[in-house]
């Protein structure tokens, strides 16, 4: 899967500047220059919203907000000119008030230069046809109960995590490098985990209760091989396999993750914050955890962890302070665990279900992770509607290495050289091949009609360039068809960030070496031709740099079979 643009955001309180004064700045952005930093104060007037929001739509209570100090924690109400929707109907406190801290959100996050680097980079990704990654680094703990999945432009317009052009998702910087995957996954494997429920908190679950709770999310889970998207890319889905473990003690989970091969955790049950990731209730006699389950995720290569467990995506708070990187989900990404879904606030059983199945069905489906959520968290929107918070509840943490594969995608507009057809039946087919001009050895044949060219290990060439893509381009065989016979063709397909540059044989200019010293490292410019997200046909003699003027200089050849030797 080729890269996506991806722009990551960071907030962090400017504390020497007064309580009320943040900076927002730019950790990442798909294009040269794209750092930008800006200054922001948090407003009394934000506080009083989401104060209001709470009251309406927290179903734990009203906690400590300590974002503005001096505000008073009364009633709030919306001002009386927001009766009336942007249609011009009269819409419900409720949807009123949703959506005023969502754009209220988005206007504070997205303002002066960070607005302008997210129209920069959303230009970028619609240039390229893929979608933009947006992630958001919280980096004061008072900010990570806010809901920013819920932010969107203006009334009228789809709240950002509802996306699937603008895929967003929550980060942390502060992370262990991600562990190289030495597997391929081409199936989901699910380990389903049934806690302690927050219902039985005093008591064992009566067994008969439990079987049958696992046995539903079973049947839901393994009902998830219809494809939900009419996109080929996603059309084919995957086999699915679940195991099921009902109120395990530590080691039992522990047993059954290294003992398996599992892509995904499902936790069911009791979870309350803590230092040090929070607490998972496996049974009335036994809790694991966020640091002691981080160890044995990353050990055992899950990709992705789910909980249904209360305030997972919450941190810790000692009094009226809130202990930094204290959230489960958190504390699994900073242990490299790639991608970590967790829950806000409690979520209601049938909108858990709703949420899981759908989530499934996407990702079975080889959808990236966060686009899978997006279309999971749309379900909840449609079934429980805006004005409720079951949409909002689903949190997104992502690995800042991470690009969201779960499922290898079905590559789009590959052809394979075919292996007969009527006109050609019999004669030798063409060996095609790219070799180094500065390194006569170096020969890298083109198989089956596609090469991969990028700095993946995964493809067929790998060039460690620091200017070439992870997936940078494809050399495929088509067929060329004339009125008397198909001949095979080959072509170059450019997927990357720089391009791909080309000096054909009859342009009548060559590439010379400005140094001995150097080879041919160092081509003059003259003749060579740009290739940017474009298709262009290839003929023998054809060189070629991915990325850069600086690259190697890689020349492509078509010989008859008889002389591949």
């Amino acid at each position: 899967m080729s890269e996506n643009p991806c722009l990551s955001l960071a907030i962090a309180r400017l504390s020497t500047a007064g309580a009320e004064n943040f900076a927002i700045w730019v950790l990442k952005a798909p294009y040269p220059g794209g750092y930008a930093l800006h200054h922001s104060t948090w407003s009394e007037t934000m506080t009083q919203t989401w104060l209001a929001w709470q009251e309406m739509f927290s179903l734990r209570g009203l906690p400590h907000v300590p974002l503005i100090h001096h505000a008073t924690q009364s009633a709030r109400t919306l001002p009386p000119d927001s009766d009336v929707g942007a249609t011009g109907q009269t819409t419900s406190y409720s949807s009123r008030l949703m959506q005023r801290l969502g754009i209220d959100l988005w206007s504070w996050l997205f303002d002066g230069p960070i607005q302008q680097a997210l129209a920069e980079s959303r230009g970028i990704a619609m240039g390229q046809n893929k979608p933009l990654r947006m992630r958001l680094e919280i980096r004061d703990p008072d900010f990570i109960p806010l809901p920013w999945e819920i932010m969107q432009p203006m009334a009228g317009k789809q709240a950002i995590s509802l996306s699937q052009q603008l895929l967003f998702s929550r980060t942390t910087s502060d992370v262990d490098s991600l562990k190289a995957l030495t597997r391929s996954n081409q199936s989901l494997n699910i380990l389903l985990v049934l806690g302690q429920d927050a219902k039985s908190s005093t008591r064992p679950a009566a067994g008969l209760q439990l079987e049958q709770e696992a046995a539903a999310l079973v049947n839901i889970l393994k009902a998830c091989g219809q494809p939900i998207s009419t996109s080929e890319k996603f059309a084919s889905p995957v086999p699915c396999h679940v195991e099921t473990l009902l109120q395990p003690t530590p080691a039992e989970l522990i047993s059954a993750l290294e003992t398996g091969v599992y892509n995904i955790l499902f936790y069911a049950g009791h979870g309350e914050p803590a230092p040090d990731g929070g607490l998972l209730f496996l049974r009335p006699d036994a809790t694991i955890n966020g640091t002691e389950l981080a160890q044995v995720l990353v050990r055992t290569q899950v990709t992705l962890a789910v909980f249904n467990a209360c305030w997972g995506a919450q941190p810790d708070q000692v009094g009226t302070q809130t202990t930094p990187r204290s959230s489960l989900a958190e504390v699994l990404i900073h242990h490299g665990v790639p991608a970590v879904l967790a829950m806000r606030d409690s979520i209601a059983d049938q909108e858990a279900l709703s949420f899981i199945q759908t989530l499934a069905q996407a990702l079975a489906t080889r959808m990236p992770i966060d686009q899978a959520v997006a279309v999971a968290r749309q379900q909840l929107l449609t079934l429980y509607k805006f004005n409720q918070p079951a949409w909002t509840l689903p949190v997104l943490y992502m690995h800042p290495e991470f690009e969201g594969e779960l499922i290898k995608p079905i590559e789009e507009g590959i052809t394979e050289l075919p292996s007969m057809q009527p006109s050609w039946v019999g004669a030798p087919a063409p060996v095609a091949s790219l070799r180094s001009l500065e390194s006569t050895d170096k020969v890298w044949r083109i198989r089956g009609g596609l090469m991969r060219v990028g700095r993946r290990q995964e493809n067929d060439l790998v060039i460690q360039e620091q200017w070439v893509s992870q997936q940078h381009a494809e050399i495929i065989c088509r067929d060329a068809f004339t009125a008397q016979e198909a001949t095979p063709t080959y072509f170059l397909r450019d997927f990357s960030r720089y391009g791909t540059l080309i000096l054909r044989p009859d342009n009548g200019n060559v590439a010379k070496p400005v140094s001995k010293n150097n080879g041919y490292h160092d081509h003059q410019a003259v003749g060579w031709q740009k290739i940017h997200h474009q298709e262009v046909p290839l003929q023998s003699g054809i060189q070629i740099k991915f990325g850069s003027t600086h690259g190697q200089t890689l020349e492509f050849v078509i010989e008859s079979s008889d002389h591949s030797g």
